[in-house]
């Protein structure tokens, strides 16, 4: 008997400690797509078990009520139910290894009772403060939208008269900078060409930064009218060659500077990086293809996955009435994912929740016009010079269908001061890589590739003599 009570006392005291090991401050950082963001989970003692709460130190955010706490047999649990986060993990000595969940996604992240502190993300392209030339952060008028938008002005001196270009990101709400996956390429790029002689002007997306408006009922052309109001705000500026201004595009940026050029008399040059020539159904198919296969997905997987896909955006070409859409998709995506084993519903969704999410993504305004609109005919209508180039591994752009588009329309319009180019070995952010997958943007230190920017800089050189 006492060999018996002596283990009873063990086991207990084990289950206690065991309980007290949770208590205490919990540290963790959230790596998504290149960005981190520090996570702290404060755990305290009560009555009825472990409750908590959530600090967001990048955020600013400290306090946030934890709705569910649960410890039992070493697994630790907690939920936010207003942002919809869950985070699920095993305790381990003074670690926890387990996974982050928020909308569907689910990412991995480890916990810590040691204060963490960000990694240092190496940049070495990114230029510091002070610049060698001159900055003025600025604000212009879009009379058409009635909005505001800011951005950054830089000169290669202070005074005189320079040709300029105005950056135009590609597509969701991007900054000035173009920021993505923990690189800015359009700071890389406006330092480069600035210092090269080049004046530059980047701005906010409509509804991102400093700059307003609403981002999310925005279509290609309501951005395609921001970039003419920035082109209207240059003509004001005396340091700007009037006859000298050109657009420079990112992806849809790439969609938009023809657009603006077709109709503008005010643009003299346009660069299209990674410029779409083909309508945008065919690249989303095009697309999706070529990344599944560069993650390893299946032939049979892909192709059945594209033709699902191609169903859908076929209901969306076809459509005139946005709430019939919806409906029709809803009711042809819950057939999908019935027949579909293979189908995948993130952890903490239902069913009905991972249906409405695609449906609101496909009958967007954005995306529904993006699938409808076929960038020939724009095309078609530029006459000022033109320069499109390609990263040879671009899986989003891809080179051989969009340059051969560009060119052909191009050419068939009668323009003939257009140079295309197709870089080897680089990816749709023009980056030297080694697949092009966009899994390896952020973990990637070169932000554009030096040999294409050296490479665009002198063909506008050449076009602003």
């Amino acid at each position: 008997m006492k060999t018996i009570s002596i283990l009873i006392i063990t086991l207990l005291i084990s289950i206690t400690a065991t309980a007290q090991d949770i208590i205490g401050k919990w540290n963790g950082v959230l790596k998504v797509q290149g960005t981190q963001l520090r996570l702290v989970f404060n755990v305290t003692k009560s009555e009825n078990g472990p409750t908590s709460t959530m600090d967001s130190p990048d955020q600013g955010a400290n306090g946030i009520p934890v709705t569910k706490t649960t410890f039992e047999n070493s697994k630790i649990k907690f939920e936010v139910a207003n942002a919809r986060i869950e985070y699920d993990g095993e305790l381990n000595g003074d670690e926890i290894t387990g996974t982050f969940k928020q909308g569907g996604q689910v990412f991995p992240m480890n916990l810590s009772r040691k204060a963490i502190e960000k990694e240092v993300v190496k940049r070495p392209q990114e230029p510091s403060k002070p610049y060698s030339y001159y900055s003025e952060d600025v604000t212009f008028q879009n009379p058409k939208a009635n909005i505001s938008l800011a951005g950054t002005l830089t000169l290669p001196e202070k005074e005189g008269v320079f040709p300029v270009v105005v950056l135009i990101t590609g597509s969701g709400p991007q900054n000035r900078d173009e920021e993505l996956v923990g690189h800015k390429p359009f700071l890389v790029i406006s330092d480069y060409l600035t210092k090269n002689g080049i004046a530059v002007l980047r701005y906010d997306d409509r509804g991102v930064g400093q700059s307003k408006g609403d981002f999310k009922t925005a279509t290609t052309t309501d951005f395609a009218t921001d970039v003419e109001s920035a082109i209207t705000y240059l003509k004001t500026r005396k340091e700007i060659n009037k006859k000298q201004i050109g657009l420079v595009g990112h992806s849809e940026g790439g969609l938009i500077a023809p657009m603006v050029a077709s109709k503008s008399k005010d643009v003299s040059f346009i660069v299209l990086l990674a410029g779409t020539g083909i309508q945008g159904d065919k690249l989303l198919l095009l697309q999706q293809e070529l990344i599944a296969k560069a993650n390893g997905a299946s032939e049979s997987d892909i192709k059945k996955s594209v033709q699902a896909n191609a169903n859908l955006f076929k209901m969306v070409l076809q459509s005139n009435d946005n709430q019939k859409l919806k409906a029709d998709l809803t009711n042809k995506i819950n057939e999908i994912v019935k027949n579909d084993n293979s189908s995948e519903i993130s952890k903490g969704m239902t069913k009905d929740q991972y249906i409405a999410l695609q449906v609101d993504q496909i009958t967007s305004p954005w995306m529904e016009y993006f699938m409808k609109y076929n960038p020939v005919p724009a095309l078609e209508k530029v006459k000022c010079a033109v320069l499109a180039v390609n990263g040879e591994k671009d899986l989003q752009v891809p080179p051989k269908e969009n340059l051969t588009a560009i060119k052909n329309a191009l050419t068939k319009g009668g323009n003939k001061n257009v140079t295309t180019i197709e870089f080897p070995n680089l990816n749709h952010l023009f980056q030297e890589c080694k697949t092009g997958s966009p899994n390896e943007y952020a973990s990637i230190e070169q932000t554009f590739s030096p040999r294409a920017l050296a490479e665009i800089t002198q063909w506008i050189k050449s076009q602003t003599k």
